[in-house]
């Protein structure tokens, strides 16, 4: 997957979790090349969620 692809895709979750989330925003949901991991973090810390919880979440499941 190249980087535009990765993008558009996490574009598409960021919509999913807003929904679903209403308390994010566009800062926490910002994504920087290498930082995934800190983001989710952050996500994981706002949220109350689990890293498995998360990813459940983001997958679809």
């Amino acid at each position: 997957m190249n980087t535009t692809e990765a993008k558009g895709n996490w574009n598409e979750q960021k919509g999913k979790l807003k929904q679903k989330f209403a308390n994010l925003t566009d800062d926490d949901l910002m994504y920087e090349e290498g930082k995934k991991d800190e983001m989710l973090g952050k996500l994981q810390i706002k949220l109350g969620k689990t890293k498995e919880e998360l990813h459940k979440i983001l997958s679809g499941h």
